[in-house]
């Protein structure tokens, strides 16, 4: 499918640049808390023939027009929350013992 994006790995490469702004903030002054992500998306939906056809659900991008070739829309609102390992929030970077200049 052109111009989409299989929906799990769309969130993954949310989690990657997540985490590459997490290590890029490591020993920085200034940190941040991430709270609920809102995430809305247009999916298109599509199912595979056979006795055991799986439904995808497929990021697209969007034309001028809104419109997406013999496809039906779909709008997805996800809200995320980020959380480290041990279950707690997680922060975008340490917190530093001065305040920034």
């Amino acid at each position: 499918m052109a111009n989409s994006i299989p929906l799990a790995e769309a969130i993954a490469d949310l989690r990657a640049e997540l985490l590459d702004a997490v290590s890029e903030g490591q020993g920085k002054d200034l940190h941040f808390g991430l709270k609920p992500i809102e995430l809305e998306l247009s999916l298109a939906v599509t199912k595979e023939g056979g006795a055991t056809g799986k439904v995808k659900f497929w990021v697209v991008e969007l034309g001028a027009d809104g419109k997406y070739q013999n496809e039906v829309m779909h709008k997805l609102k996800l809200v995320l929350e980020p959380r480290g390992i041990d279950g707690r929030e997680f922060q975008v970077s340490n917190v530093g013992e001065k305040r920034p200049t």
